[in-house]
């Protein structure tokens, strides 16, 4: 056979290649595309855990204040406590 003949195995071997190399380049970019998503919804997730900690601590905080006025309002004695007189 000579240089330039056609053959048979080598183009199919050839062809393979082609194939797994794209294949692998496919693979490459829809990693780097995963990696970054990844990396988002992990910033996202660190955000909404702080607003949630935010938010708990607010409603301990407001918790604690209706808690402290319920408190002062039992607290009250009904002699304390102003009348309404009926005109």
């Amino acid at each position: 056979m000579s240089a330039g003949a056609y053959n048979p195995q080598a183009m199919a071997h050839s062809s393979s290649i082609a194939q797994i190399t794209s294949r692998v380049d496919r693979l490459l970019l829809r990693h780097e595309e995963l990696r970054r998503t990844n990396e988002l919804l992990n910033a996202q997730v660190a955000a909404l855990t702080a607003e949630r900690d935010l938010l708990r601590s607010k409603h301990s905080a407001a918790r604690a204040r209706i808690d402290a006025l319920l408190d002062r309002l039992h607290a009250t004695s009904p002699a304390e406590a102003p009348r309404h007189e009926a005109d």
